[in-house]
């Protein structure tokens, strides 16, 4: 079975009298425990048609369908409930909330989202922690913490609930070079340990020379 369908995706967005088509018709698979990325200039419409398979942004028309379920047309309390069951997200400023821990922070979705007994949580969470490099860092807070072991938190906190699908949009865009390419190793590994799929928004050349997939997109196209 493929992890995500789209068949004639269309995203159109109206502000007054002007309609931007930012996604086109486009047709794609992405097979299960696979590397992808969308790559494209700046307004291609990668970042819209992650999104649209994130359940953040619904298409205007087209068929969409992510781990087995028609995302088309869910309601936004439906969209909420997919998003925390099936899919992580990792972002280029890391998004960790400044005053948990690095444990709470990676806790935060199994608390508040999945309701996991406290010591489910504890054992998850130390695990994660632990695939990650971040096992004894868990009691400090993202101040005292580098950019490259922010991301290796949002990597652990986006594959805590068991997301088969992770979501990564410009993940290393705020990272030195060296620690881009830990990150990316660090992904590759979660992605043969856990079976996740990774789709990647990216301008960076080390995502793309990794990736197994590009689609390249130009003004809401594939390109080409």
């Amino acid at each position: 079975m493929t992890l995500v369908t789209a068949k004639a995706l269309e995203k159109t967005y109206i502000a007054g009298d002007i309609t931007v088509r930012a996604i086109r018709g486009v047709d794609f698979v992405i097979e299960p425990a696979s590397f992808v990325s969308f790559v494209g200039p700046s307004g291609s419409g990668k970042s819209t048609l992650l999104n649209m398979i994130g359940c953040l942004d619904p298409p205007t028309s087209g068929f969409l369908e992510v781990a087995g379920q028609d995302v088309t047309h869910l309601s936004s309390k439906e969209s909420a409930r997919f998003r925390g069951e099936h899919i992580g997200f990792i972002f280029q400023d890391f998004n960790l909330i400044p005053v948990l821990t690095v444990f709470e922070n990676v806790e935060y979705p199994l608390q508040m989202v999945q309701n996991w007994p406290k010591e489910k949580r504890r054992k998850r969470v130390q695990e994660l922690l632990k695939s990650v490099g971040m096992a004894d860092q868990g009691a400090k807070y993202p101040n005292q913490i580098s950019g490259g072991q922010k991301q290796r938190v949002a990597v652990a906190r986006a594959l805590v609930t068991n997301a088969k699908l992770v979501l990564a949009d410009e993940p290393t865009a705020n990272l030195d070079s060296k620690t881009s390419n830990r990150i990316i190793e660090l992904m590759k590994d979660m992605r043969d340990e856990f079976g996740t799929t990774f789709i990647f928004s990216t301008h960076d050349p080390k995502v793309m020379k990794n990736a197994e997939t590009i689609f390249t997109l130009e003004d809401g196209r594939w390109a080409g």
